[in-house]
């Protein structure tokens, strides 16, 4: 089912100007009327990629990508990125657009991400913000006046249970091993040990450092150990990653003033099969779907949504 955006849409009003270099047609009941974007939070593995996209085939939607490592070219398997057939069709922006070893920030994440936006916008589409660098939603949502004067946005925040996210995460390296993530991560071995820079700092590169340097010279048995350990520190600084992640999205709902829409896809990781993918569009792709219907509807800036907030456990210590 695809929703079109067009039929929320009011006649315009006359064209009147207004000292400032505004015109009527932005001014609704006294205020502004901004474009809209909608924003797709979560921690790793959380399944932003896959809501975001879900969302874009209903909506006449483009995604922006927002996470630090797949804005870099290369390291396809380590980062996630999505494949094309993923995409279904989905045009992605800020995906694999950097050069490996260039410093890429939040100011130019906040340039690029600004500029995808605009053009999305003006050819009449709704612009979907998505992944796991929350530091780079807030540069642009909080930090960036020219994005606020422009832009309403509506956040989902996609959660897994943690416990249950880890187990998932586990089992997700283990596929990247069998789908060559070690030949992709050997492409960028730094002999020097220097991996604070560009796409070397993406999780899976610096810790194979030591099975890339011995390789060579080990038997296959302790080849086998070196890796088996390497593969174990992966999954836990995922799983570390994923726990800072969940923080930096409670800071955010706590500090700043987002409504952030909770969306729990725990009991879609429980299943399997068709009763995931029945759980998923139940508690997660439906939900979203009616809340992004009404918020590219509705004219009221204090828009608010019916989905349920997070459990009382969440607490930052």
């Amino acid at each position: 089912m695809r929703i079109s955006f067009s039929a929320c849409k009011q006649a315009q009003p006359l064209q009147v100007n207004i000292p400032g270099g505004l015109n009527m047609d932005q001014f609704i009941l006294g205020r502004c009327r901004k474009d809209k974007v909608v924003i797709v939070m979560g921690a790793t593995g959380t399944g932003k990629s896959r809501l975001s996209i879900d969302l874009a085939t209903r909506f006449d939607a483009e995604i922006v990508n927002s996470d630090k490592m797949q804005v870099y070219k290369g390291l396809n398997i380590i980062t996630n990125k999505v494949t094309e057939e993923e995409c279904r069709g989905v045009p992605h922006h800020l995906l694999g657009i950097v050069e490996p070893d260039a410093d890429f920030a939040a100011v130019d994440f906040v340039n690029h991400a600004s500029t995808a936006v605009d053009s999305i916008t003006r050819s009449g589409r709704v612009p979907i913000i998505a992944g796991g660098s929350n530091s780079y939603i807030k540069a642009l949502v909080n930090d960036d006046m020219e994005f606020k004067s422009k832009y309403e946005c509506c956040f989902l925040w996609v959660d897994v249970w943690m416990p249950v996210l880890h187990s998932f995460v586990s089992e997700r390296v283990d596929k990247m091993v069998d789908a060559s993530l070690i030949d992709e991560a050997r492409e960028f071995f730094d002999p020097e040990g220097n991996y604070s820079c560009g796409i070397k700092r993406a999780i899976g590169v610096s810790e194979l450092d030591e099975f890339f340097r011995n390789e060579s010279f080990l038997d296959y048995d302790k080849r086998a150990s070196i890796l088996e350990d390497a593969t174990d520190k992966i999954k836990a600084n995922t799983c570390k990653l994923a726990c800072h992640q969940l923080q930096n999205i409670l800071r955010l709902r706590n500090q700043s003033e987002w409504h952030i829409n909770y969306l729990n896809a725990t009991e879609a990781f429980l299943k399997r099969g068709l009763e995931s993918i029945e759980a998923w569009e139940r508690l997660v792709a439906r939900p979203a779907t009616r809340v992004v219907d009404r918020f590219l509807c509705e004219d009221d800036v204090n828009f608010m949504s019916a989905i349920a907030l997070p459990p009382p456990i969440y607490q930052i210590m």
